[in-house]
């Protein structure tokens, strides 16, 4: 299974990114996909999360109500839509299949990352 995640940049605070996520194959048929997020010197963090079954969602507090994830999967794709984006958004954002929900051991696979940039 390979994960290649796009769609990071720079932007100014209050604005928005999409952050797209192509799966190698039908990956997503039984996986949790999780979005992570990991700052310079800081431990990688839980992001937000869709479940294959049901497609219920699971976001970290620091983004409820800012950031919606997605999948489609005729297109083997996971979105992450991050709206009013703030300057502690700042980090690298990685894509990954697994079968846990918010700690980065449960997942097994995971994307290269993509650098988002948040300036005040």
């Amino acid at each position: 299974v390979q994960l290649q995640a796009s769609g990071g940049g720079l932007v100014q605070a209050g604005g928005s990114l999409r952050l797209s996520c192509a799966a190698s194959e039908r990956t997503f048929s039984g996986y949790t996909m999780g979005w992570f997020r990991q700052a310079p010197g800081k431990e990688r963090e839980f992001v937000a999360a869709i479940y294959w079954s049901g497609g219920s969602t699971n976001y970290a507090d620091s983004v409820k109500g800012r950031f919606t994830i997605s999948s489609d999967n005729a297109k083997n794709t996971l979105y992450l839509q991050m709206n009013s984006l703030k300057p502690e958004d700042t980090a690298v954002y990685y894509c990954a299949a697994g079968v846990g929900i918010t700690t980065p051991e449960s997942y097994a696979h995971w994307g290269q990352g993509t650098q988002v940039t948040v300036s005040s």
